[in-house]
């Protein structure tokens, strides 16, 4: 029964999603490389626990789901089609209706300020390693500024929530990792509006939605070395150094560490905490720290890519 009902709110979300964009609401709808995540969903390397990423800026309340109108309709009836994603407990599960709709909508609850190791990051790496689709908004909020010409701060994002590099570094196989890069939709849904417009769409918007080439795995494991070998680690984040100063935090990176080490990125990740197989890497607090700074880079490295197509897709160079 849970399995009809989560079908039934992706399909109506989508199909919904979809109208919104072809009846003209919109004055304009562009789709540039769907194929590269079309083909991502369909390869058969998913089977083998590889999964797929896509990551994108994010600037507005209907980004997601709107932008996944674009997704051939028959892909809403198919869970293995269709993204899951995080949202926060405090916006999207403020009571019992919303709660369930999101949740057969296939959003993880995430509760701000409980850090990387709660149990919805968790669940974020169990669904990447068994080859599901796991859509990231990483700057964790709404930020309009990055999509606006004019604005010396367009294309460029807010720093990336370390989750991001959490998840990738704790995937077994490396996950096919798809940027997205959104335009318009900003205009559908400005923000700052009162009561009751900001819950109403404008209509007239030109959208567009744009997914890159998926990022070559080499690339990243490259770039991640590079910064190990020529000890360029960013420092471990401030935001977290209460996190490590506690009893329990130098065993939860310890942990991470040890499913990183036998992941895709486990030599970068060896080579940069110096771990050997006698070494009891949990109780090291140094050791975290270590864990911390390559977490650092991963989610860095990966927010490059998402800011250099939105660059191209924005002609501010690359």
């Amino acid at each position: 029964m849970a399995g009809f009902l989560s079908k039934a709110t992706v399909s109506i979300v989508g199909l919904g999603s979809k109208a919104l964009m072809n009846i003209g609401f919109c004055s304009s709808v562009t789709v540039n490389g769907l194929d590269n995540l079309v083909k991502a969903l369909e390869s058969e390397e998913r089977n083998n626990g590889r999964g797929i990423v896509t990551m994108s800026n994010h600037i507005s309340t209907l980004d997601d789901p709107v932008a996944w109108g674009v997704l051939p309709a028959h892909y809403y009836r198919n869970s293995r089609m269709t993204r899951w994603t995080l949202g926060a407990s405090d916006i999207m599960f403020t009571n019992p209706v919303f709660s369930t709709f999101f949740r057969y909508g296939q959003v993880i609850e995430t509760f701000r300020g409980k850090g990387i190791f709660q149990p919805a990051i968790d669940t974020a790496v169990e669904k990447l390693n068994r080859g599901d689709w796991i859509h990231l908004f990483g700057e964790g909020r709404v930020n309009q500024d990055s999509s606006d010409p004019s604005s010396s701060n367009a294309a460029r994002l807010i720093r990336f929530k370390w989750g991001i590099g959490r998840i990738m570094m704790e995937a077994q196989k490396p996950p096919v990792i798809v940027p997205m890069w959104l335009t318009g939709f900003d205009k559908l849904m400005p923000e700052g509006r009162p009561f009751p417009y900001n819950f109403v769409p404008k209509p007239g918007a030109a959208l567009s939605v744009t997914f890159g080439e998926p990022v070559p795995v080499s690339d990243i494991q490259e770039a991640l070395d590079t910064l190990i070998r020529e000890h360029r680690l960013p420092a471990a984040p401030r935001s977290s150094h209460g996190g490590l100063a506690n009893a329990s935090r130098p065993a939860e990176e310890g942990r991470s560490a040890e499913v990183a080490e036998r992941g895709w990125l486990g030599g970068p990740v060896s080579h940069a905490i110096g771990s050997e197989p006698e070494k009891h890497i949990l109780v090291d607090p140094a050791m975290a720290q270590e864990v911390a700074r390559v977490r650092s880079a991963v989610t860095a490295v990966i927010q490059r890519e998402v800011e250099a197509l939105g660059r191209r897709v924005m002609g501010k160079g690359d």
